[in-house]
């Protein structure tokens, strides 16, 4: 079996992992801007984090339209659409003289990054032959864990030493020239499929990932009632159940669901999840805590993260190797332990934090991330019949964004809920590192939950491969 990678499908990865790059390191830029774009406003924190909720949630529900889309339309189309996207939201926030115009070109960039993620692992998962999808997954994996880790760093420089607007000027013509590669290099043609666009459960989809959203922030709004959280998310039950009813009957259809009922796939998905809500979640969490707690410069808050960025996007392709030449479970559950041990430190030691310490344990946390990222949904895609792959691709990448917009949702809402108990400047400061204690505790849950279904789901294919040996 030929195991050479054409060099027109690396430049087609290469276009499409540069617009991913760019529309997941804007996104997580801007978390350092926070404070200053809430006193540019003149608006709360609790308002300004619907940047980066508002946008992932966007990127999410795009997300759930490429299994279709994947199937109906040339990539090549797909790729043009989301870069014009791309560069139109991009010119908003620049130019964004209020609050309101930034949100609404985050969200149309938004749109661009949900479509340019499963393009990226299409173009892998369809053109690169067997023996290299560990490692070429690993460099997509690399893409979408160091954009986030780099985007403080990137956007507290910025901010820090010439304007939060320097964020999207520069992204500009990296795009453009995103566009001019992507157009000599990317000619994937869709397989076509037979059944129409199901509009109803992408209605429902929608109201289904907002409510949730919306219901977990409405907990840290001040002055909110319990009912006006809990009433959202009874309406997310409901339209997700409705959604999940509606997708799998009649002759139109969102998204197939089947890969789901393969025990490995769903647990694979689950992790996959966690992962990058512990991921974003601590992206999110430590500048924030820096900046308030340690009361560190936007810029130093970012380069925190920086170390532990590089060290992941050095270990993302290391580990699809490790994938590639002795199976899924040694980089996973590697990965998986030195995740639950470095948030474990985080949520103990807290009293202890500085700068220093705080970058060194991100460093760790992202080695075990990034050793099991990437190899996770590869073991799905293995798992998985070959006709469900657009399927497995849409939804792992789905699940990821959703993970990045429920978990700054929630560990805002964690931190506002403290905040807003708080009387005067030094209260403010203990009830942020109380929210930051109880952020970091939870990922720690979080890490454990996925370590544990780490094991079980390697315990069922160790068998089910003892089986049929």
């Amino acid at each position: 079996m030929d195991s050479k990678v054409s060099l027109k499908t690396k430049i087609a990865i290469l276009a499409t992992a540069l617009l991913s790059f760019c529309g997941i390191l804007l996104e997580t830029s801007m978390n350092v801007t926070f404070p200053e774009l809430s006193q540019i406003f003149h608006i709360s924190l609790n308002l300004v984090q619907w940047i980066s909720t508002g946008y992932l949630l966007v990127v999410t529900i795009t997300m759930a339209t490429t299994a279709y889309l994947l199937k109906r339309f040339s990539l090549k189309k797909i790729f043009v659409f989301a870069v014009l996207a791309f560069i139109v939201g991009d010119v908003l926030c620049a130019i964004a003289p209020n609050f309101w115009l930034l949100l609404i070109g985050r969200l149309i960039q938004a749109a661009a990054t949900g479509l340019s993620l499963p393009m990226m692992y299409q173009i892998i998962f369809a053109e690169v032959p067997r023996p290299k999808i560990g490692f070429y997954t690993g460099i997509a994996s690399m893409v979408i864990s160091i954009a986030p880790a780099l985007g403080p760093t990137y956007g507290g420089t910025l901010s820090s030493l010439l304007s939060w607007r320097y964020i999207f000027i520069i992204a500009f013509p990296i795009v453009l020239i995103t566009l001019f590669i992507g157009l000599k290099s990317i000619d994937l043609q869709a397989p076509g499929i037979s059944k129409r666009f199901d509009f109803i459960s992408f209605a429902l989809l929608i109201v289904t990932l907002f409510s949730f959203v919306w219901g977990a922030n409405q907990f840290g709004v001040k002055g909110a009632t319990f009912m006006s959280g809990l009433i959202p998310i009874i309406i997310g039950l409901i339209t997700l159940g409705l959604f999940i009813y509606l997708n799998g009957h009649g002759d139109s259809q969102l998204m197939s669901l089947h890969p789901l009922k393969i025990p490995t796939v769903s647990l694979n998905a689950i992790n996959y999840f966690l992962l990058m809500f512990i991921n974003i979640g601590a992206s999110f969490v430590i500048p924030i805590y820096a900046e308030t707690v340690l009361h560190s410069s936007a810029m130093v808050a970012g380069l925190i993260l920086l170390p532990g960025s590089i060290i992941g996007g050095v270990t993302s392709p290391f580990a699809g190797g490790v994938y590639d030449r002795f199976g899924a479970f040694k980089p996973i559950i590697t990965g998986m332990v030195l995740l639950t041990i470095a948030m474990f430190l985080f949520s103990t030691m807290t009293a202890m934090f500085s700068t220093i310490i705080l970058m060194l344990l991100f460093a760790l946390l992202r080695f075990g991330f990034n050793c099991a990222f990437s190899c996770t949904i590869t073991n799905a895609q293995e798992t998985a019949p070959q006709s469900d792959s657009a399927d497995v691709n849409s939804l792992f990448n789905m699940l990821q964004q959703y993970a990045g917009s429920i978990g700054t949702s929630v560990l805002a809402t964690i931190y506002a809920f403290n905040q807003n108990q708080a009387h005067d400047a030094a209260q403010y400061v203990a009830k942020t590192i109380m929210g930051g204690h109880m952020d970091f505790l939870l990922l720690f849950v979080l890490a454990v939950a996925g370590l544990i279904l780490t094991l079980v789901n390697w315990t069922i294919q160790r068998k089910h491969n003892t089986q049929n040996a």
